[in-house]
């Protein structure tokens, strides 16, 4: 039997305030795959994204920051 495990999905904006950085650094990061993230149906004016909490907390616990 297979185990799923279910991340927390975060948005841009979530993931930009803990980082503290603006939205539009982490769309970059996310555009040039420095940052892995979900792309989601487009609706609106913006591409939206979702970032697994996960990524996040790698990122936060050592990993190296975006260029």
């Amino acid at each position: 039997m297979v185990e799923e495990t279910h991340d927390e999905l975060l948005t841009v904006r979530e993931v930009a305030r803990r980082l503290r950085v603006d939205d539009t650094t982490v769309r970059r990061w996310i555009k040039s795959g420095a940052l892995e993230a979900i792309t989601l149906p487009h609706r609106g004016k913006r591409q939206a994204y979702r970032i697994k909490k996960s990524t996040l907390d790698k990122l936060l616990s050592g990993g190296t920051p975006p260029a």
